[in-house]
């Protein structure tokens, strides 16, 4: 059977989310983060040799790396539902977020947490400009789109919305400044699958939609 293995406040919240947006079929296995560093669990890291989340295992397969998990789930799972084909207006636009999402845009804002972490200002140079271009992309996109992907919901903003919400809660980072993402994240928010598969990966955290 398909399961997802969950690290708490994590990327593979997305993977949770999937799954609910599907209708499929998966076991949840999560997992509770440190105490004293607040990494996964030697029991986690043990899944894959990369020791990161997310984690899928499907009978023998064990799989990381989220947008290949996406991919996997939805075509085996989800006869492509989240996964607009090349006849689709849609297609490139949704190929783009899907791949900027950890590409580029996860990548940067990772760079923004190392700079803090060594003292720096994550709004300074290189990495500033780099994430300041970024939320303007992401602003721009959600202003002439309902989502990432285009006219419905895709793989892409599974993808995305970790970086938007979550994600945040290690920067406490705003987005008072971007009413497309603000209302973006009202809509996502309004989603039954969205709020079901976030009460199952974080018990007790309300989302950061605001």
């Amino acid at each position: 059977m398909l399961t997802v293995h969950h690290l708490g406040i994590s990327q593979s919240e997305r993977i949770v989310w999937l799954c609910e947006e599907l209708g499929i079929d998966y076991r949840l296995k999560r997992y509770e983060r440190r105490e004293d560093n607040r990494l996964a669990p030697d029991d986690y890291k043990a899944l894959h040799p990369m020791g990161i989340a997310p984690v899928i295992t499907d009978g023998d397969l064990v799989l990381g790396e989220s947008g290949a998990i996406c991919e996997y789930i939805d075509q085996k799972y989800g006869n492509r539902q989240l996964s607009p084909g090349p006849a689709d207006p849609d297609f490139a636009d949704h190929l783009f977020w899907f791949h900027w999402s950890n590409g580029t845009f996860m990548a940067t804002l990772l760079m923004q947490l190392a700079v803090t972490f060594a003292g720096g200002d994550p709004a300074a140079g290189f990495v500033g400009e780099r994430a300041r271009i970024s939320w303007e992309l992401i602003e721009q996109r959600l202003g002439q789109a309902p989502y990432f992907g285009g006219r419905n919901l895709t793989t892409a903003d599974i993808m995305m919305v970790y970086s938007l919400t979550t994600a945040r809660a290690f920067r406490n980072a705003s987005i008072d400044a971007f009413p497309n993402v603000r209302a973006y994240l009202a809509r996502i928010g309004e989603r039954p699958a969205y709020r079901i598969a976030m009460a199952k990966a974080e018990p007790g955290m309300e989302p950061y939609l605001t």
